[in-house]
């Protein structure tokens, strides 16, 4: 893509628009955008002109937000007419959501009443929900049609449609009956009933549906496409496999980011402001610096213990890290899990048991471990290693059901799972394993 890129530079720059033409035509439209996106914006709406209609279609959905606002604001209205005749309606409703108001009328303005119609019901619908991601590029048949009555129906009206390798199988108030293959109504008796050979067994999601369940419904049933229906069934859309691949990837950015403690943004990085990400990080590590001063006070309070046997400071940052570094790793498992569907509420009590069981095994290997070394290496007094080594078994112990725990905790309280992550198992975790720490001490050393 750069030796490219360089050469379409060099192309326009000695103004020889026909080669430029030539060149960029052949190439997949993902790419087109890639190179676009790399150029100054007056070479960059310049070669954007010079594709095709319907190559400059294809490659306006591959382009990020601001250059689909720069290229719309560029063009002139028939240009821009064109270009929401041949979107996809999905393509144009995310367009839409995206784009300031004064973008938001200009293209508007090239739309019909029915289509203004339908553009407000579907931005009308909550963000992030089932009716949010629909399309109504679909190919619908009646149950009481013909075989070959449907193929010509598919013929005449799935030209322009999204999909047609699924037809949705509707009655005469528009609710869903079915499902049929475009397969299966080609290799079928031309005189047989669509409802005879329709699959009426389907999966499907309401308009309300949050997109994290509609994702979990494309993986257990291996979709490409799923029908979305209203409260009385009727079908209002239907959300197509590549929609969905970009829900999965944002929800997975979303829970990375909240396993950081830091706000989530859908922006990119390189895109985003310092101060926006600056704001993004900050309230969360005011609210963990805040927290950590029990972890302060608890040291004061145990001040007595440290001044007799200073050496036990020595070992708090190791025990403080160990524990944080198990919860999060039962953490981990436990928020990918519930996100895959995996672990549902009722599931609680086997979770602590299995984080018990192997919280024991890793708990007893560390603390062994840790006794040869700071009694043999360090040449630590026994008692000391002893009072380390048993803090060392329960942080761990602890910690693991703790970092299981949380995340079951937040999603039965309907929060997101991730924001019991690291950080804030990290802290509860520092606390409780500094209490357990010097009450051991205490009792081993008889401070």
């Amino acid at each position: 893509m750069k030796e490219e890129l360089i050469e379409i530079l060099e192309l326009i720059k000695n103004k020889k628009f026909t080669e430029v033409r030539g060149k960029i035509i052949n190439f997949n439209s993902v790419h087109i955008a890639e190179l676009i996106e790399n150029l100054e914006l007056a070479e960059a709406i310049l070669v954007f002109r010079m594709l095709p209609k319907d190559l400059a279609v294809d490659v306006f959905n591959y382009l990020n937000n601001d250059f689909q606002e720069k290229i719309i604001s560029s063009i002139n209205d028939k240009e821009i007419k064109y270009m929401i005749e041949q979107l996809y309606f999905d393509d144009m409703i995310d367009l839409l959501e995206e784009m300031p108001a004064n973008i938001v009328k200009k293209i508007l303005k090239h739309s019909n009443v029915e289509q203004r119609k339908l553009i407000n019901q579907f931005l009308n619908y909550p963000e992030y929900s089932a009716g949010s991601l629909m399309t109504i590029e679909y190919v619908d048949l009646k149950k009481n049609m013909t075989i070959k009555e449907a193929l010509e129906h598919i013929k005449e009206y799935g030209v322009n449609k999204q999909t047609i390798y699924t037809c949705y199988v509707i009655d005469e108030k528009r609710k869903l009956e079915g499902i049929v293959s475009l397969r299966k109504l080609i290799l079928s008796d031309y005189n047989l009933k669509v409802e005879e050979i329709m699959k009426k067994d389907i999966a499907y999601v309401n308009t309300y549906q949050d997109q994290e369940e509609v994702a979990a419904v494309f993986k257990k049933y291996d979709l490409i496409a799923v029908p979305v229906v209203d409260k009385e069934r009727r079908l209002t859309g239907i959300i197509t496999v590549d929609d969905i691949v970009d829900v999965i990837d944002q929800e997975n950015t979303e829970d990375f980011q909240k396993m950081a403690a830091m706000a989530p943004s859908e922006e990119k990085y390189l895109d985003t402001g310092v101060w926006t990400l600056a704001k993004n990080r900050l309230m969360w590590l005011v609210i963990l610096m805040i927290s950590a001063t029990f972890t302060g006070n608890i040291i004061k309070r145990f001040e007595d213990v440290l001044q007799s046997v200073v050496i036990l400071t020595a070992f708090i940052p190791m025990l403080m890290d160990t524990g944080g570094n198990a919860g999060s790793q039962s953490a981990t498992l436990v928020i990918r899990s519930i996100a895959l569907g995996e672990i549902k509420g009722k599931d609680v009590f086997k979770v602590i048991w299995k984080e018990l069981r192997v919280s024991v095994i890793v708990g007893f290997s560390l603390a062994f471990l840790n006794y040869l070394r700071i009694r043999l290496v360090e040449k630590v007094p026994y008692n000391v290693s002893l009072a380390v080594c048993i803090t060392l078994f329960f942080t761990v112990v602890l910690a693991k059901i703790v970092g299981a725990i949380l995340p079951m905790i937040a999603k039965k309280l309907k929060l997101d799972p991730a924001i019991m992550a690291s950080p804030l198992i990290t802290t509860v975790v520092d606390a409780t394993s500094l209490i357990i720490y010097f009450s051991v001490a205490r009792v081993l050393l008889n401070i």
